[in-house]
């Protein structure tokens, strides 16, 4: 299994684990064939219902989920479809935090085993072969094949839509799952110790849960220590808490002022 280290702002460099292409696959089968059993689903209650061949919005309305299922999942579910919550796979951008909106749009557009698979289904479906649904079924197999070569050839493992968004697939921890997010609950009576953190980008504010996260996992206090060095430095902070506590406390703040 390869390993992408990332650099942060800190001069630490995060380490991700990227998925095998197998791991890849079956959660992409895991979400193919969700879809599979929701559009026999959804065909069978458009039948029922029999608007008519001319009520082609009815037919868009229940196509949609097919076509959104990707984008609105990664979006609401912190970079996974169910099939990568259930392989543990995870979206990340290239700074190893959250991707932003645009970023789960671009790779989703850029999809190309789901495209093939949906041809290949309208063929099926359709029992015949005009030459514009050869050409568009040739494409999407050529398309499928560049992704492939790019997975199994490049150290991080991105696809075409990765390479646009700036995105990356990484395996999450089996020891503890990966947040996307910096949420930490606060209490609403919370007192803020260091407000100076409001002066760090949000990419500072990732890289600093990400490093709390890891150097806890591996229990790597010269990790943490060499964070909160230079934290220190930079906002000219004071403090005789731990490493570990002041990360923690720097997390609190930045969510409660960023609330305010």
């Amino acid at each position: 299994m390869s390993v992408v280290r990332i650099p942060t702002n800190f001069n630490i460099d995060l380490e991700f684990e990227i998925p095998e292409f197998y791991r890849r696959m079956l959660a992409w089968a895991l979400d193919v064939v969700l879809l599979f059993f929701y559009f026999k689903i959804a065909a069978a209650i458009y039948q029922g219902i029999r608007p008519g061949e001319d009520a082609w919005a009815i037919k868009w309305l229940f196509w949609l989920p097919v076509f959104i299922y990707h984008p609105v999942c990664e979006i609401t579910m912190n970079g996974q479809s169910l099939g990568k919550k259930i392989m543990g796979l995870q979206v990340v951008n290239e700074n190893g935090g959250r991707p932003s909106v645009s970023q789960f749009l671009i790779r989703w557009l850029i999809r190309t085993g789901d495209i093939t698979v949906v041809n290949i289904i309208l063929l099926s479906v359709l029992a015949f072969m005009s030459r514009e649904l050869l050409a568009i079924l040739i494409g999407s197999v050529l398309l499928l094949a560049t992704d492939v070569v790019l997975v199994m050839s490049t150290k991080t493992g991105q696809r075409l839509g990765d390479i646009l968004a700036k995105t990356i697939l990484i395996r999450t921890s089996a020891k503890g799952s990966i947040e996307d997010t910096v949420f930490v609950a606060v209490a609403d009576d919370y007192v803020p110790q260091f407000p100076e953190i409001m002066k760090l980008s949000d990419r500072d504010i990732n890289a600093i849960k990400r490093i709390l996260e890891s150097s806890k996992r591996r229990g790597d206090a010269a990790m943490a220590h060499a964070a909160a060095d230079k934290i220190k430095s930079y906002l000219k902070i004071s403090t005789s808490l731990t490493a570990f506590e002041f990360l923690e406390v720097l997390l609190k703040d930045y969510n409660y002022l960023s609330t305010k």
